[in-house]
């Protein structure tokens, strides 16, 4: 058994997940039908190269990187937990870079990295519930980094009428081939410099609140149920799965 382990975390074993992840993203992107709502405004920031902050939830994390345009500069955070290096080594298959870390320890190297590639002019990519939860509630770590850098943040989230809502602490959407998908952003919300007036706390819940509204949107034009969010206060357990917010 210990050495099942140990081939299953060998380098070799994660790279080529990491390859079979990618191209079950590229046979569900080509085999279906999408529709974009309300993008507009972010598919003209990146086409004039202009950066922004792009947050969804953890659970549907699976075709995040349809959701930029090819030749845009992605950067994505990543924790060091669990699977995080299987996605770091899929969205690499996709030309999106990833940065190792957390958003949640104040001025990390992660952040910082984070920060340069904003000031590049390019996308830094978080999930404000990832990577431990609870499921569909924004930490800190997004606000922190919108109000360091004063980029704005644009939630996005995505839905399919065919594929499976697994077990998991973020109820993971597996969309499946040949469906009907729908990719829903958000507007853009900024974050002050200053936390003056519960402004940070504000934000968090404006963040919140939209990507919670954008799922439920994104399920409703597919057919599907919507999951709901945890409880905020409800005892957090420990989690595999590899991006951070």
């Amino acid at each position: 058994m210990k050495a099942i382990k140990n081939i299953l975390k060998s380098d070799a074993v994660k790279a080529a997940t990491g390859l079979l992840a990618a191209g079950y993203i590229w046979l569900v992107y080509r085999t279906s039908r999408w529709q974009v709502v309300n993008g507009e405004v972010p598919h003209e920031l990146m086409k004039a190269g202009k950066p922004f902050i792009l947050a969804f939830w953890h659970g549907r994390l699976l075709m995040m990187p349809i959701s930029v345009q090819k030749k845009t500069k992605v950067n994505v955070m990543i924790s060091h937990h669990g699977d995080g290096e299987i996605i770091a080594r899929a969205i690499g298959h996709w030309g999106q870079d990833s940065v190792r870390g957390s958003a949640s320890k104040g001025a990390s190297a992660a952040v910082k990295q984070m920060l340069q590639a904003l000031k590049r002019g390019e996308v830094a990519v978080i999930t404000p519930d990832g990577p431990r939860g609870p499921r569909m509630r924004a930490q800190d770590g997004v606000v922190r980094l919108a109000a360091l850098s004063g980029i704005p943040v644009y939630p996005v989230s995505y839905s399919t009428t065919r594929g499976k809502i697994l077990g998991s602490w973020d109820r993971f959407l597996v969309a499946a081939p040949f469906s009907r998908g729908v990719i829903v952003w958000g507007d853009g919300i900024h974050v002050p410099r200053h936390d003056a007036g519960g402004a940070y706390q504000n934000a968090r819940d404006a963040i919140e609140t939209s990507l919670i509204d954008i799922t439920q949107q994104a399920d409703a034009l597919c057919g599907r149920e919507t999951v709901a969010p945890e409880e905020r206060d409800k005892p957090v357990k420990p989690h595999k799965k590899g991006t951070d917010g």
